[in-house]
């Protein structure tokens, strides 16, 4: 991808180096309205595209009889932190499919959250596969099979009638075809769009009307931030803070937001790092007009010497303008 530079590292006065990347924001209709790099280069949104696996799992299911709502869809979309909340959360969706954390097949790990890890250590627990911050999609994806009595044995398999379903979603939504299909780090495919076509879902989502099921999906995590995130999270932090809005992160330096007027906005960081992202992401809403006066604490990141706050990570010029 064609990357520009959109953070910068201050020690001091001293300009200790630089974080390239690519953001893109789209209007209610889809065009875009602002653009650093090359947002129409493909990429693998990550855990960005878990709202929208979400949204084929009710797309699939509700029908069905798939019992899917409030914070327990909101851990459907999140990479959560492993408090215990979350791990009660992806559990109980199992029990309502039948099922019990055998049948996940996301990959075993520890908490995410640096607290929840720290507790987990603790108690001498090792790492299980509910305990891996995508165990809430997981266990969704299991309850979409059962409901629709497919196979749960392969429900990771770019093949399965599930993960077809959502491919076709993620396309639908973000209006373009998907270019490339992978393994994301739980096992389960991911699927590479454009940066301009996830802004353009996410705000589709954020925007859709009462009683669609992308409002719901949207409903779900603005109202219940800390099912998608956990404690301490950037991502929570701003859905809690600015009405109507859902974000979501992921891996490899990625990020979605979607605005209830229907503006979209995505970016990543090219070198993966996950430093900049919120300083980029807060830069950009307010470039939007969006009031961010309650995560001004997010618009910088503090660079440390000693223990103490000694320069911060900053947006580039090209984004604080």
């Amino acid at each position: 991808m064609g990357h520009e530079v959109v953070a910068e590292v201050w020690r001091g006065d001293f300009l200790e180096s630089v974080h390239h990347g690519t953001v893109v924001a789209t209007d209610a209709s889809g065009t875009t309205v602002l653009e650093i790099g090359r947002p129409g280069d493909v990429a693998f949104p990550r855990s960005s595209n878990k709202p929208l696996q979400a949204l084929a799992m009710l797309r699939c299911g509700i029908s069905r009889g798939l019992d899917l709502d409030g914070e327990l869809l909101a851990l459907a979309c999140a990479s959560h932190s492993g408090e215990d909340f979350h791990v009660e959360g992806a559990l109980k969706i199992l029990a309502s499919a039948g099922l019990g954390e055998d049948a996940l097949q996301c990959t075993p790990d520890l908490p995410l959250g640096e607290d929840a890890r720290a507790q987990h250590l603790a108690r001498g627990l090792a790492a299980a596969p509910k305990y891996m911050n995508c165990s809430g999609k997981h266990a969704a994806m299991l309850a979409t099979c059962v409901a629709n009595g497919w196979s749960i044995e392969d429900y990771l398999d770019p093949t399965h009638p599930l993960q077809v379903a959502t491919r076709k979603t993620i396309e639908d939504v973000a209006g373009e075809p998907v270019a490339q299909v992978g393994v994301d780090g739980c096992g389960a495919p991911i699927f590479a769009i454009s940066l301009t076509g996830l802004a353009r879902a996410f705000g589709r989502l954020a925007s859709a009307p009462a009683g669609t099921l992308e409002h719901r999906v949207a409903t779900a995590m603005n109202t219940y931030p800390q099912w998608v995130g956990g404690t301490g999270r950037d991502v929570t932090a701003l859905m809690d803070a600015l009405p109507g809005v859902i974000a979501k992160d992921g891996a490899e330096g990625v990020y979605a937001v979607g605005l209830p007027t229907g503006e979209g906005v995505a970016l990543k960081i090219a070198d993966g790092s996950s430093r900049a992202r919120a300083v980029v992401i807060v830069a950009v809403l307010k470039r939007l007009g969006v009031d961010v006066s309650k995560v001004e604490d997010l618009a910088t990141v503090p660079v440390l010497g000693h223990g103490r706050a000694v320069g911060a990570v900053k947006p580039s010029l090209a984004l604080a303008c």
